[in-house]
């Protein structure tokens, strides 16, 4: 058992704590969690990287974990939903245990619209909802669209579709929406174009963007598809919308990744808004992780 006490530990998941293979997209992951264990140790703290599942781990001797890389929780909610439940009251978390929890479920994006904050127009759906993927999608104002999980990431389960294609894949759908939630968006078309903005906020202070693009021909921007990253220097514009996203938060994450795009009215808006374990892209920007460990110290110090 890994008993020693620790202030903070990093969390990751298996594939990377526990590597079959040594690829670029590993580097990158290890890169990114020893900057932020290097800017923790070097504000004082004791720190450790361990999977979330990792059963030889006593948690009852760690005093907070921040998520990082924990990128398999979706695909093992049924195992990441207890282990949540039963540490959430037991340690610290960053950010937030009650923001994680919001944060796990894209309904969230209803939330933030109603309180101004423009997205994509979406059609949310709960398990079992007995409408055909027809009669769902007939008020969208675009005859494309995206279908998607309301909790997932790596774009799991997501589906670019025609409503011409909806009675072809109706009986795929229908199985799917048995077992949990989705969510349909009006397809937005520039993104084929100008790709996606990531905007990083470490306690609510903008740090560094990247320009999120998809491969030719396809509109998902992550690397697991061949999607690319580049540091981006967002306009004024862009960066006020992000800390509008910010503001509007009821608790305030002390990192949060604002995933932004022009929509098909040519105007800013939320595609996500990541809390849980977004990627941070700190090696553009190694500042950013001295910047959340600083702020990770000044909560714990005031616990």
């Amino acid at each position: 058992m890994k008993t020693e006490g620790y202030d903070v530990v990093v969390l990751t998941e298996d594939r990377y704590a526990f590597p079959t293979r040594i690829n670029d997209y590993y580097k990158n992951v290890v890169v990114e969690d020893a900057l932020l264990l290097n800017a923790l140790n070097k504000v004082g703290l004791r720190t450790a990287r361990f999977s979330w599942s990792d059963r030889d781990v006593d948690w009852s001797k760690v005093k907070s974990v921040v998520f990082r890389t924990t990128w398999d929780y979706f695909d093992r909610y049924d195992e990441f939903k207890p282990w949540f439940d039963h540490l959430k009251t037991r340690l610290i978390m960053f950010n937030d245990a009650r923001i994680l929890e919001w944060n796990q479920d894209k309904i969230y994006l209803q939330e933030l619209s109603n309180k101004g904050i423009h997205i994509p127009e979406t059609i949310f759906i709960e398990t079992r909802d007995q409408r055909t993927l027809k009669e769902i999608t007939a008020s969208l104002s675009t005859d494309e669209f995206v279908l998607k999980p309301n909790v997932s990431g790596a774009a799991r389960l997501t589906f670019r579709l025609n409503k011409r294609d909806c009675e072809g894949f109706e009986s795929q759908y229908r199985e799917m929406i048995m077992k949990e939630d989705f969510m349909v968006q009006a397809f937005q078309t520039q993104i084929m174009t100008k790709g996606e903005i990531s905007l990083i906020l470490i306690g609510g202070e903008f740090t560094h963007a990247v320009l999120k693009r998809g491969k030719p021909g396809d509109f998902r921007v992550q690397d697991d598809f061949g999607g690319s990253a580049v540091p981006f220097e967002p306009n004024e514009k862009e960066k006020l919308f992000a800390k509008q996203c910010y503001d509007v938060l009821d608790i305030k994450p002390h990192y949060c990744r604002v995933d932004i795009i022009w929509d098909n009215d040519d105007q800013l808006a939320l595609s996500e808004l990541e809390m849980i374990e977004p990627e941070l892209w700190m090696r553009t920007n190694p500042d950013a992780a001295m910047k959340l460990a600083r702020s990770i110290y000044n909560s714990l110090i005031k616990q």
